[in-house]
């Protein structure tokens, strides 16, 4: 069995090589998600090095996903014309091969939003992100790692649940995640561009649990360093774009803590 140790570099190693992908290839992922994250979720990634794309509309997503590298569904204000570009999208990404994540916002807290999320889940998303409440509502259960594994396993999907530990599971391989900070919970929208991130990795990696993890792992080394240097929440939505942009592979490779 190879120690936990090793497990870490080799993940942080990946983290860092994909990293780079990111920066070389500029993948252009497609956003559909609420209003107030629009705008820090675009400069979330345009500071990882990619090209964020937001239309909403019914005329022109398929157009837009068809072009992009990969797909995020966020639900966080679900209204009719996003349910609708919703639809679209999820059928052209699926018809033209091209990975997407789902973010099932709030599914805890209207039953009609998480009856639509679990027939998204029924569409084969790649990645799932969601919180522990999320969880709870969409699988009829306990966010438990047994539970995590279990319903990875039974959908094909790869779950990335977040908390003060992200876990990261496709059903057979489990990663947990210990990076982060405690104002990432304080600026609106950090869970849109932890999932827009983890679309941008998706279409750099076919391995969705590397993507995932990687993509976390990002993301909370970067939430790190912005809080050395935020005086609060609104000092940090600066600074974490900033850190995001100055990210490197050998910052992660030293600040990853995985298992």
């Amino acid at each position: 069995m190879r120690h936990s140790q090793e497990v870490s570099r080799d993940v942080a190693e990946a983290a860092a090589a994909l990293l780079d992908r990111l920066r070389s290839r500029s993948p252009r992922v497609h956003c559909i998600t609420n209003a107030v994250a629009q705008n820090f979720t675009a400069n979330a990634l345009l500071a990882a090095g990619c090209v964020p794309s937001m239309t909403v509309s019914p005329e022109e997503i398929a157009q837009f996903v068809a072009r992009s590298h990969a797909l995020l569904v966020n639900l966080g204000t679900f209204d009719r014309e996003r349910r609708e570009a919703t639809e679209i999208a999820v059928e052209t990404a699926r018809q033209d091969n091209v990975p997407w994540v789902l973010d099932p916002v709030f599914v805890d807290r209207a039953p009609p939003r998480a009856a639509f999320a679990r027939d998204l889940v029924a569409r084969a998303p790649t990645v799932v992100r969601l919180n522990h409440a999320e969880f709870a509502a969409l699988a009829g259960a306990d966010p438990t790692r047994a539970a995590l594994v279990a319903y990875a396993r039974e959908k094909r999907t790869t779950i990335g649940l977040s908390g003060e530990t992200d876990l990261v599971t496709d059903g057979e391989r489990v990663g947990t995640i210990a990076n982060g900070h405690p104002l990432m919970a304080k600026v609106t929208a950090m869970g849109c561009a932890a999932s827009a991130l983890i679309a941008a990795c998706l279409s750099v990696e076919q391995d969705a649990w590397r993507a995932t993890t990687a993509a976390l792992v990002m993301i909370g080394v970067a939430g790190e360093l912005a809080a050395a240097r935020a005086e609060g929440p609104a000092s940090f939505a600066v600074a974490i774009i900033d850190a995001l942009h100055n990210l490197d592979g050998p910052t992660l490779i030293a600040q990853a803590r995985v298992n």
